[in-house]
């Protein structure tokens, strides 16, 4: 199976993750955990399909194609984002709703150069804070393509023992932002090392996504795997219910590991589901579908939706809010985005084919 392939599947797994984003920022008493649970998700489900992309790439040309590979990431993230920064920099910036003019330059630049989660160059308004996400995977795959290429060309013992050293890179990191935060361990959360080990858990999943396939626990349409992925959605709904989890160390040590580790097995049992087995599943497919819009106008929309003063409706009013805004994105941003880069790329491959062919 091509991993350029849309899979419905991984739809309801990235619907999983936005739905629980949107809890947390709407009842956060009851969803303290729900938030992190969330991004790690995202993180480890980007690790394994980037990833693949990366293979498919060193399998057919035998590298990576960095300038097609960052030029459809900045297609696919940078025309949403812009937009959400447009809206901030108009509401926040000529109506100052929240009273932050005086951040606005200074976040909208955090946010459209990925920076948000880098300590020491000043905080942006927390309408953006969300942001510090995408700086973290933006940042991690600017490491992490080169990597990949560099240790494959020496053999793929290689490249995993990279991937290992890379992993265990991040977790000492992360232990010595830990032993310097103590006991105020929230200052360390939107560290680019905190949970970045997430896409290496991921990645490490697509590398050897044979060999798990191949363990009988694992194999594609075993019992065995179907109560496996039941206990780790169980365990990341479980997790999701916890007290905020910034503020504990076990919460960066084990928590971000176990669920990315739970959301490696859910892709496992999802990657082959290329149509839905319910048309009940179809709101959570629509879901994933705008899943990257909801993300990015989620916490704008309870910060503004809060302003209205709704008392008991805020949270479902910044849901349904959010909701919309990612439907409108998805179809006047998103979507005609990535027909122009599909243009772009037959053009660029016919004039390949035609190069080859004169030769």
């Amino acid at each position: 199976m091509s991993d350029a392939r849309r899979v419905r599947g991984l739809d309801l797994l990235r619907g999983l993750a936005i739905l629980l984003v949107m809890l947390r920022h709407a009842w956060p008493e009851i969803f303290g955990g729900a938030g992190i649970v969330g991004v790690v998700i995202f993180f480890a489900l980007s690790g394994y399909l980037i990833t693949g992309l990366l293979l498919n790439d060193l399998g057919r040309f035998g590298r990576v194609r960095y300038g097609r590979f960052y030029l459809h990431r900045a297609f696919r993230l940078l025309p949403a984002l812009v937009v959400v920064v447009l809206a901030f920099v108009v509401i926040e910036g000529i109506l100052d709703v929240r009273g932050q003019r005086d951040l606005v330059p200074h976040t909208a630049l955090l946010a459209l150069t990925y920076t948000m989660n880098i300590p020491g160059i000043g905080d942006g308004s927390w309408v953006l804070d969300h942001l510090w996400t995408l700086a973290t995977e933006e940042q991690f795959y600017l490491l992490w393509p080169l990597l990949l290429a560099f240790s494959f060309r020496m053999g793929r013992r290689v490249a995993h023992l990279a991937t290992a050293g890379l992993a265990g890179a991040i977790l000492i990191a992360l232990a010595a932002s830990l032993v310097w935060a103590a006991p105020d361990y929230a200052l360390v959360y939107t560290y680019p090392t905190s949970w970045a080990i997430a896409m290496i858990i991921g990645s490490a999943a697509r590398m050897a996504r044979a060999r798990l396939s191949a363990t009988p626990l694992l194999k594609p349409g075993s019992t065995s795997l179907r109560f496996l992925a039941a206990l780790a959605l169980l365990a990341i709904m479980a997790l999701s219910f916890m007290p905020e989890a910034k503020h504990q160390w076990l919460s960066y040590a084990l928590l971000g590991p176990a669920v990315a580790l739970s959301t490696v097995v859910m892709i496992l049992f999802l990657l082959h589901w290329e149509e839905l087995p319910s048309k009940l599943l179809l709101p959570f497919q629509w879901l994933g579908s705008v899943s990257y819009a909801a993300y990015l106008w989620n916490l704008p929309m309870v910060a503004w939706v809060a302003f209205l003063h709704l008392g008991a409706w805020d949270g479902f009013a910044s849901i349904i809010a959010t909701l919309v805004m990612a439907t409108a994105s998805w179809f006047f941003v998103e979507s005609p985005v990535q027909r122009l880069r599909a243009r772009m790329d037959k053009r660029t491959e016919e004039r390949q084919q035609l190069v080859l062919t004169r030769a």
